[in-house]
C-alpha cells in the first residue's frame, strides 16, 4: 500500500446539520452531540456547512457558540461561510465573540462570490445596494482587517455619560486572524489565500482549469497555495473529502450508504456545467481499504490535516458510526493518534 509522505497529524470531519422543517431544534441538538462525540472520540476538528433558505445549519457562528460550552478541546471550524450573505464588519463581530467563548478555537473558514440563486433573493438580501454589492476578494479583506483589529474608524473615546467607543471591532480576539481558512476551488483562489496568509480548505469540489482528473487537479491547487504563502510548506491546508468507512456498519446501513455513492457517482465523469467543476467521488469500504484509497491519492499525500465530509442525508446513527469507525480504525490505519481528553 502507498504510504503518504507524513502520518496524518489532525483528523476532523464536517457536516451540514440537517434538520426537519416541522421541528428544527431537534436537528441542531442531533449536530452539537455529534461535535461531543467527535471530542470524545479524540477527533482534533468539526466543522459545519453553511446553508440558507435551506434545511441546514444557516447559523453555523451561533451553533459553534453552542458548541463551544459544551466541548473544551476540539477545534470548531465553518466550511465555509459564503461571505456575499454577509457584512464583513458584523460578521467579525460575532466570529471574535464565538472565540473568545470557545477560548481560541474557533477556525472560520470563508469563500467568496455572488449568493447562490441570487437573483431570486437579492431583493430580500439586498434591497437597495443588490446591483452595487462588491463579491470579490475584497469582501475577505476586510473581514481580515477588522479580524485582526485595525483602525476602521476616526471615532473613539467617551462620549456622554457612559458611553466609550473603540476605534476597532469590538471585542477583539487575538490569534483568530491566523485561524482564517479560504475555501478555494481554482488556481487563482489557491494563489489568493496563499498571498494573503491565510490557511487553505480543499474540498471535493474543483474547477476543472488545466486537467480533467480531480486527484491531479486538487494537488496543483495544494502547490499553488503553498508557492505563494509565506510559511511555503508549512502553511496550512485541509483536505474535504467524502469518505464512509462501514466496518461497524449494519447491513442496512452498508446498503443506504452504497446507493447514496452509486446515485453520486456519475457526476464525478467529466468536468459539469459552464465552470467545469469537478467533483470527487466519494469513498466508500473499510477502513483498510479507505487507507489504500487515500494514501494513493495524490492531494491526499500532500496534506496531513483532513476534514473529512459527512455524507448529507444520514441518520444521527449512522453519523456516530461512520466517526466512531473514523476515529478508532480509519485514523489509525492513517497513522492518526487521537487528542488526549
Amino acid at each position: 500500500m502507498p504510504s503518504p509522505t507524513e502520518p496524518l497529524r489532525k483528523l476532523g470531519f464536517l457536516t451540514i446539520g440537517l434538520f426537519d422543517r416541522a421541528d428544527p431544534r431537534a436537528g441542531h441538538e442531533s449536530t452539537l452531540e455529534i461535535i461531543q462525540l467527535g471530542e470524545r472520540l479524540g477527533f482534533d476538528s468539526a466543522w459545519l456547512r453553511h446553508r440558507h433558505l435551506q434545511y441546514g445549519i444557516s447559523s453555523p457562528v451561533a451553533v459553534l457558540a453552542a458548541a463551544s460550552q459544551r466541548t473544551s478541546r476540539i477545534e470548531l471550524g465553518t466550511a465555509v461561510i459564503p461571505l456575499g450573505w454577509e457584512n464583513p464588519l458584523r460578521l467579525a463581530e460575532d466570529l471574535a465573540t464565538a472565540d473568545l467563548l470557545s477560548g481560541g478555537r474557533l477556525n472560520p473558514g470563508v469563500s467568496v462570490g455572488p449568493p447562490m440563486n441570487y437573483d431570486t433573493v437579492k431583493d430580500a438580501l439586498y434591497p437597495d445596494t443588490a446591483d452595487a454589492e462588491d463579491f470579490s476578494y475584497r469582501r475577505v479583506e476586510r473581514l481580515l482587517a477588522n479580524i485582526a483589529g485595525e483602525q476602521i474608524t476616526d471615532f473613539s473615546g467617551a462620549k456622554g455619560v457612559v458611553e466609550v467607543f473603540s476605534e476597532r471591532v469590538e471585542p477583539h480576539a487575538p490569534g483568530l486572524r491566523e485561524r482564517l481558512w479560504y475555501g478555494g476551488a481554482s488556481l487563482r483562489s489557491a494563489q489568493w489565500a496563499g498571498e494573503h496568509r491565510m490557511n487553505f480548505l480543499t474540498s471535493s469540489v474543483v474547477k476543472a482549469e488545466q486537467a480533467e482528473d480531480f486527484a491531479e487537479i486538487q494537488l496543483s491547487h495544494i502547490r499553488a497555495f503553498r508557492a505563494a504563502h509565506p510559511d511555503g510548506e508549512r502553511a496550512r491546508v485541509s483536505q474535504g473529502l467524502v469518505v464512509i468507512p462501514t466496518d461497524s456498519a449494519t447491513a442496512d446501513q452498508k446498503a443506504r450508504y452504497a446507493a447514496y455513492v452509486d446515485k453520486r457517482t456519475p457526476r464525478t465523469a467529466a468536468p459539469q456545467g459552464p465552470a467545469r467543476m469537478m467533483f470527487a467521488k466519494d469513498l466508500i469500504g473499510t477502513s483498510e481499504q479507505l487507507a489504500e484509497q487515500l494514501s494513493a491519492h495524490a492531494a491526499f499525500r500532500e496534506v496531513d490535516e483532513v476534514a473529512f465530509a459527512l455524507p448529507f442525508s444520514f441518520e444521527h446513527d449512522d453519523y456516530v458510526q461512520i466517526l466512531t469507525d473514523m476515529a478508532t480504525k480509519l485514523g489509525p490505519a492513517l497513522g492518526w493518534q487521537p487528542a488526549a481528553g
